[in-house]
């Protein structure tokens, strides 16, 4: 945690232009703090790797400390809380982005250790067909608690927030903007359901102006704090595309859905499925087997419960495998007569009981 006036002297290097994340943390690096920067000669400090003068030139420790000033008051009168990049509690998948933020703002009940976390993203044109898809999809992984990441504009990250709110999950938004307002304003009546189970993050000051760019900029953090972004919807071109192609930049997994070629909110997903950009998502049990987010062993019977209470659906399921021994996810569904997004889901409340358990290529066995 930084010292109220490191803290002072950190924003203020946020006002210097064009001196982006990247070259921040260069020069903290080299000079230890955000105040010893201030304090050192632009002649020594353009000599640092990557740095040089133009990027040093519009220093002006004055009105950016002036600046700070302002926002500083903003964050205690507000009670802001706020994560550095050299702190303990910044998020560990964020820490390894290059151009990750070197402080950003955050408000509500927000716990990223050891949680396994997704990012959901795509089309404010939301379908049907992708508003069912994404519901289904987080229902089907809240076995797993997952944390629910997107960014709070209409369309499939409202749908997402949403889902995560009926399920008890996580929900981290990425605002484009500071905390001293809420964008759209429709949303407003979710902040609070998001802030008792998550919060918002957001690198922007309260007096940033509400620009276009800033929504590009906080996608990397959309990208950046998740093991897998998840396109659910897209049209050829839009915000959710560049998330996805952030998180390839970073190694991380993606995913998309894919839908009908005519499909105009659908051909951004094919795309990326088709230049291998994305995995293909057809249910929840992708994620889990790409991902590798089988049940521990702790959670997991160590043998096949006598009697064990199962639905219909789930004994239509059971009977079908203890003739087959194992079989392909799809073709389970298709024999079951049941549509494969709630088969999946049927297969997972079936491994939590110990009844089956998942194997590569989406397979599942009985126990």
């Amino acid at each position: 945690m930084l010292s109220k006036n490191e803290l002072r002297y950190t924003l203020a290097l946020q006002r210097i232009p064009n001196l982006g994340d990247i070259s921040t943390k260069k020069l903290l690096r080299k000079m230890g703090s955000a105040e010893a920067i201030f304090n050192e000669k632009k002649s020594n400090l353009a000599k640092i790797d990557g740095i040089g003068l133009l990027r040093l030139k519009e220093i002006n420790l004055k009105q950016q400390l002036e600046e700070a000033d302002a926002e500083l008051e903003f964050i205690e009168k507000n009670n802001i809380e706020y994560s550095y990049f050299k702190d303990k509690t910044y998020p560990e998948k964020l820490k390894h982005c290059i151009d990750g933020p070197i402080l950003f703002f955050h408000r509500g009940n927000i716990d990223l250790v050891g949680k396994k976390i997704i990012s959901i993203v795509g089309t404010r044109k939301i379908t049907s067909y992708g508003n069912a898809f994404c519901q289904n999809l987080i229902e089907e992984l809240s076995p797993l608690n997952p944390v629910i990441v997107s960014g709070l504009a209409y369309g499939v990250d409202i749908c997402a927030h949403k889902a995560a709110i009926e399920n008890n999950l996580q929900n981290i938004a990425c605002l484009a903007h500071g905390l001293n307002q809420m964008y759209p304003k429709d949303h407003k009546k979710y902040v609070a359901k998001i802030e008792e189970n998550g919060g918002f993050i957001t690198e922007f000051w309260s007096n940033d102006a509400f620009d276009r760019n800033n929504f590009l900029k906080r996608n990397r953090i959309i990208a950046g704090l998740s093991e897998a972004t998840i396109v659910i919807e897209s049209a050829e071109k839009g915000g959710s595309l560049v998330t996805a192609d952030i998180a390839n930049s970073y190694n991380r997994e993606v995913f998309a859905v894919p839908g009908r070629a005519t499909d105009s909110q659908s051909r951004g997903c094919n795309n990326l499925i088709k230049q291998q950009k994305a995995q293909l998502l057809t249910s929840a049990a992708d994620i889990i087997y790409m991902l590798g987010w089988e049940l521990k062993e702790a959670q997991k019977p160590k043998q096949t419960q006598l009697f064990v209470e199962l639905d219909e659906e789930e004994k239509v399921v059971f009977r079908f495998l203890k003739e087959k021994e194992k079989e392909l996810l799809d073709i389970i569904a298709l024999e079951c007569n049941i549509p494969a997004y709630k088969t999946a889901s049927i297969l997972m409340n079936m491994e939590l009981k110990g009844v089956v358990r998942p194997l590569p290529g989406k397979l599942f066995q009985l126990v």
